[in-house]
């Protein structure tokens, strides 16, 4: 599964309001779950939303409408009409590779950003797009697949006693983007737990595998930026809209939401500086490596030079050379090499090159 959209060639020059599913079908059955909740009450309903009729039938439309799947065109059709959101704003909710944005529009407030998690099947982060359309008394959620992120939320809408039961959807909206910061904050401190074993590694084992694993982090964290930096555009205008969608008396919560984003790209641009400084960790000490042994066989070569001219000159096959003839001569020329070899070790010792 790939983790950057590309734009197909079929999708070149469509219009914004072509209600066309552009991403890779997540679910094999979509369906919707209604949680209606006030200071008293909570009831919850799940129904399939493969009948086309199904949304139309319902006379209600107040309460938490959270979507999975938005390949079902029909379904996201339904929803357009029966919560009069405008088409425009349902064909950016099903392009999963849009860019986290924010629009306010006559009867509501539509944001969307990305949801990180990693597979079962691979350590490597993927993102989800998560869209939230808010009303008065309605808030649509919308997720490319099933999944237990937002289950905290549910959770705290079943106890009575929580702020969530009185506060509002506008409040509602704040809680469950603030559970997807919450997840950019936890997968980058799991990567940063990893990064921070590489720094033992370095210190004590220079491999191939080492190299590889800080090129990987890299990537994740590439990956994790270039998430979370349009989620901080976000929640800035979040901070900023003058709805009628949203209480004042939420907007703090809002400001909430700003701290914890800044805290996940302190966080993210933090570790990424420290594998730049792995990086070049590394390289320095591969070099430094390298520089070792290119010392230790320099100072080999160094040594064998005056042996092998000694060697060079008595090879010559001349007639006249007077040492070829003297009878200690073989033992002579071992003692000068060896002579010369230990003086040339005991120069490098005391220099401190050996």
């Amino acid at each position: 599964m790939r983790r950057y959209h590309k734009t197909d060639r079929k999708d070149i020059g469509l219009s914004p309001y072509a209600l066309i599913y552009r991403g890779q079908k997540r679910v094999d059955k979509n369906d919707i779950k209604i949680i209606k909740y006030d200071h008293d009450n909570v009831s919850e309903i799940e129904f399939d939303s493969s009948d086309p009729n199904a949304i139309a039938q319902r006379q209600d439309t107040s309460g938490w409408w959270n979507v999975n799947g938005l390949d079902n065109v029909a379904l996201m059709e339904g929803l357009s009409e029966k919560f009069h959101i405008e088409k425009n704003i349902i064909s950016d909710i099903m392009n999963p590779s849009n860019r986290p944005k924010i629009q306010e529009f006559e009867n509501g407030v539509f944001v969307t950003v990305k949801l990180l998690h990693k597979t079962d099947a691979s350590d490597r982060l993927m993102a989800d797009s998560f869209s939230i359309v808010l009303s008065n008394n309605t808030l649509l959620s919308f997720q490319e697949q099933k999944g237990t992120f937002f289950d905290p939320v549910r959770e705290r809408i079943r106890k009575q006693s929580t702020k969530i039961r009185n506060a509002g959807y506008d409040y509602l909206a704040f809680a469950l983007i603030d559970v997807v910061v919450d997840h950019y904050i936890y997968e980058i401190g799991l990567l940063g737990d990893q990064i921070e074993d590489i720094e033992e590694l370095i210190t004590n084992n220079l491999t191939q595998d080492t190299l590889d694993k800080i090129n990987f982090y890299k990537r994740e964290l590439n990956f994790v930026r270039k998430n979370i930096k349009p989620a901080k555009e976000v929640i800035l205008a979040l901070n900023k809209i003058d709805s009628e969608f949203v209480k004042p008396g939420n907007r703090i919560h809002f400001k909430e939401l700003l701290d914890n984003i800044n805290e996940a790209i302190d966080l993210a641009d933090s570790y990424h500086e420290i594998l730049y400084d792995l990086l070049n960790i590394y390289h320095s000490s591969i070099s430094t490596k390298l520089n070792e042994i290119m010392r230790v066989l320099t100072i080999i070569s160094v040594i064998f030079i005056p042996i092998t001219f000694l060697v060079g000159v008595y090879g010559m096959n001349f007639d006249n050379i007077p040492e070829l003839h003297y009878r200690y001569g073989y033992v002579s020329l071992w003692m000068l090499m060896a002579l010369i070899s230990l003086l040339m070790i005991w120069f490098f010792r005391r220099k401190k090159w050996l």
